[in-house]
Order: C-alpha cells, then sequence, then structure tokens
C-alpha cells in the first residue's frame, strides 16, 4: 500500500529574479552560480555546486542586474571583467521582453 495515497500535486520550487524581483518557477528562470574557485558563470543545468542567484530570460533583467550590481549583492562577490562579459554575451541572446509584453518590474 502506498503511504501518499491522496497526496495533493507536486509544488514546484519557487525562485525570485534578482533583478525585477518576480517569483515564478525555478525552471522558468536562469541560474547564475558563483563556483568555489570565486568564478561567475551560467549554469544551464541548475545543478552546480556553489552560490546561486536567478534572472529572468529577458533582456532588460540582465542589464538591470549587471548595471546596478544586483547580481555581485546576491552572490556576494564582485565580479570581473571576465565573468561580465561572459554574461552579457549570453544576454546578447535573450529577448527585449517577455511574450506577454511585459516589462519588468511592472
Amino acid at each position: 500500500m502506498s503511504a501518499k495515497v491522496g497526496a495533493g500535486p507536486r509544488r514546484l520550487p519557487q525562485r525570485s529574479c534578482v533583478a525585477c524581483r518576480t517569483t515564478t518557477a525555478k525552471r522558468e528562470l536562469v541560474r547564475i552560480v558563483r563556483l568555489a574557485s570565486g568564478a561567475v558563470e551560467v549554469d544551464p543545468t541548475g545543478k552546480k555546486a556553489g552560490r546561486g542567484a536567478y534572472l529572468c530570460r529577458q533582456r532588460a533583467c540582465w542589464d538591470e542586474a549587471l548595471k546596478r550590481s544586483r547580481l555581485s549583492k546576491a552572490l556576494r562577490t564582485a565580479l570581473t571583467e571576465e565573468s561580465r562579459t561572459a554574461l552579457e554575451t549570453f544576454a546578447a541572446g535573450l529577448p527585449d521582453q517577455s511574450a506577454g509584453g511585459e516589462t519588468p518590474g511592472q
């Protein structure tokens, strides 16, 4: 006999974007991780060991997070020029706005 008889639907983990503070499902956001070595990089699997921060898949959120040092604060480290360039390159491939046409933070 199963111990989970009558259990409701499984909840999805929720995370907040460090730029616009929108809370959504973890899988809909992009994780940025500070590794033990101090390097900062995009974590497409969401499973790398290290301190993580999440951003929406919108260029506006990435620009905001990099411009106002929100990633640095969330990851508790200063971004190197190399890390910043890699993150800006990743952000360049993202759409300007969400499919719904909303602006971040509203």
